[in-house]
This record gives structure tokens, sequence and C-alpha cells, in this order.
């Protein structure tokens, strides 16, 4: 027995490796990719049925983001006679938001009568373009077709035309204006916005500070301080870029259809300002609106709207705008094309605007967890 209790150890003890112990189960993996799957499926509902106070909050943070600044320069501390004073943070943002409401009422008693004009009269001559509009759709079926088309393009032609109108008009009824009525229910809530910027800015500390502390202490938290800290950079030159662009866009639009002699530039000079703030769609709308107004008196002034159109978005979108944003935000064309279609599709006028900075956070994040994974590498034994 003693023999084979050797033998037993000798063979033990050789140099033969044995066999790796089993790992998980096929069915235990595929449950857990199943319940990931689930849970990220859950969060995207979830995401999905709120994206009304997302775009709430998402308008909050704007707003929070551009009041930032004047509250900081309100809050420069004032020495007088060897002795430092600042005012309370409360007190400053209620101050900076007294000088907007009343800058804005100002700008209104200033605006308010001239667009009050316009809208009027634009009101007066809105069935005068209607009846325009016909007049030279007829004016051009009679032309095409006294002319010696055959009789099966000419049908061709028609049945296009017609298709064409009809799919328009079932867009503008069943899409279009549907979403807009949709959009009209958030504004009770826009009431909300200075409200939750207010506490944002106020608790800008805090939540600072809480969202640390949801990571490990070490490596991993100092990574967190930086990500939020460029994740407050990024955002905030977005955020002014698209404001500032605005306000730039309006003014030059407004002068230059005052120049060019279009009719209500005042109205598409502003309608240009607000729609630039809707990415790709906007500017494509004040365009057409304005090339369609200039249309009504002379193709000279269509012609001069449509050239100067293309220059203001050359210089805009590749010169101005990449100055404004600075280092702020760097995004493909292409993924931001994409990002405001899916942002459209799937949540409407709210996907729109949180299509952006949800793709720049994303790619903030995804660049942070790949410098996170290339330093445990570097420290690694392995690296």
């Amino acid at each position: 027995m003693s023999v084979e209790r050797e033998a037993a150890e000798g063979a033990g003890s050789s140099g033969e490796s044995r066999p790796p112990t089993p790992g998980p189960s096929v069915a235990r993996r595929a449950l857990q990719v199943l319940l990931v799957a689930l849970a990220v499926g859950g969060v995207v509902w979830t995401l999905y049925r709120l994206r009304g106070v997302l775009l709430l909050l998402v308008l909050a943070v704007f707003f929070a983001y551009l009041v930032a600044p004047f509250v900081s320069l309100v809050r420069r501390p004032l020495r007088i006679r060897s002795r430092v004073f600042s005012i309370p943070l409360g007190a400053a943002i209620a101050l900076v938001y007294a000088m907007i409401l009343g800058a804005l009422g100002g700008l209104l008693l200033v605006l308010l009568p001239v667009l009050d004009d316009q809208l009027g009269e634009l009101a007066t001559e809105l069935p005068g373009y209607l009846a325009r509009i016909q007049d030279r759709w007829q004016r051009w079926q009679a032309g095409y077709r006294s002319r010696a088309l055959p009789a099966g393009l000419r049908e061709s032609i028609d049945r296009a035309v017609h298709d064409a109108a009809a799919a328009g008009g079932t867009w503008m009824t069943g899409d279009l204006l549907p979403r807009l009525a949709g959009a009209l229910v958030y504004l009770p809530w826009l009431v909300l916005v200075p409200v939750l910027a207010f506490f944002l800015l106020k608790d800008a500390g805090p939540l600072r500070g809480a969202a640390l502390r949801a990571f490990p202490r070490g490596h991993l938290r100092s990574r967190g301080d930086a990500f939020l800290l460029e994740l407050n950079d990024t955002l905030a030159a977005y955020i002014r870029a698209q404001v500032t662009a605005c306000l730039l866009i309006g003014v030059i639009c407004t002068l230059a259809f005052l120049a060019i002699g279009v009719p209500y530039a005042l109205v598409l000079g502003i309608a240009a300002g607000v729609l630039e703030f809707v990415p790709l769609g906007g500017p494509l709308a004040a365009g057409a609106l304005a090339a369609a107004f200039a249309a009504f008196h002379s193709s000279g002034q269509v012609v001069a709207v449509v050239l100067f159109l293309l220059g203001l978005r050359a210089l805009q979108d590749y010169v101005v705008y990449p100055k404004i944003v600075g280092m702020g935000i760097h995004l493909n064309p292409l993924s931001v094309i994409l990002a405001i279609l899916c942002g459209a599709e799937l949540a409407g006028l709210a996907g729109v605007f949180l299509a952006i900075p949800v793709v720049a956070v994303l790619t903030l994040a995804t660049e942070h967890y790949r410098g996170l994974r290339a330093a445990e590498a570097l420290h690694s034994p392995a690296g």
C-alpha cells in the first residue's frame, strides 16, 4: 500500500498540468447578457417617457450656463477701505434675473410696435399671397400644357405634382402640425426654466460634490473630477456659442433683409435668429421663408437673398462658429446630422434639442473611459 501511495504522490507532483477549472456556463453568460440588455432597454424606455422633463431640465441647464458669467461678474469682490465685500450667491442670481428681465422689457418696448405693424400687415396680405401662388400655379400649368409635349409626359408631370402636393399636405397635417401642437404643451412649463436654473446655479457646488462621491476614492475619483470639469467646459462652450450665433444671425439677417428690401425684414430676421437655435432644420426653414417672401416681389430679390444666405452660412459654419466654440466641443458634421435626425425621430422636438448635447457627453465619456483603460493597462503588472 505504501508503494502505491508513493507512486500516486509522485504522479501528483510530476510536471503534468491539471485540467483548468471550468468557467461559467454558456447559459449563465447568456442570462447575464439578457439582463444587461433588459436593464439598458428599461433605462432607454424611462428616458423616452420622461423626454419632456429632460427637455425642461436641459433648457434650465442652458439658461444657467448663460446666466453664470453675469453672476460671477456681479459677485466679484469689492474692496472698500481695506474691507472686501461680496454679494451672496442667491442675491447675485436674483439681481441678474432682474437685469435680464429689465433688458428684455426695454427691448420689447422698442421692437414691439414695429413687430405689431409688420405682423398685422402680414395677416392682411396673407390671402393675397395665397391667391398669387394659385394664380402662378395655374399660369405654369397652362404654359407647359400649351407646348407640344406628349400626352403621356403631361399626365406624368400632373401626377407627380399632384402626388407631391398631397404628400406635402399629409406631412403638414399628419406630422408637422401634431408635433407643433405637442410642443405647445411645454409652453406653460417654460416658467419653471428660470426657477430650476436658479437652484442649479445656487447648488452647483453641492451637486458636483455629490456626483464625485459616487466615484470610489483614488484614481477613479480624480478621473471623475476631470470628466466633470471638461463636461462643464464643453456644455458651456456649446450653449454660449449657440446663443451668440442666434444673436449674430438675427441682427445680420435683419440688416441684410432691410438692405435688400425684403418685406417684413424684422419678423424674418428675428425668425432667423430663433430658428438658428434649432440645428440643421432651423437655418433651412429661415432661408426658405425669406426666399419665399422675396419671390413675391422680384426675382432679383430672390437671387440676392439666396446669395446672401449661402455666403452667410459658409462664413458662419466654417469661420465664425468654430471661433466662438473654441476648444470646447468637436463633433464630426456627419455625426451631428445623424444625431439630429435620430433625435427628431425618437423624441420629436425634444430630441432635436437633446441630440447634440447627448452626443457630446457620450463622446467625452468615451474618451475618458479609453484614457482610464489606458492608464490601468500602463500601471498593471503586465504593462
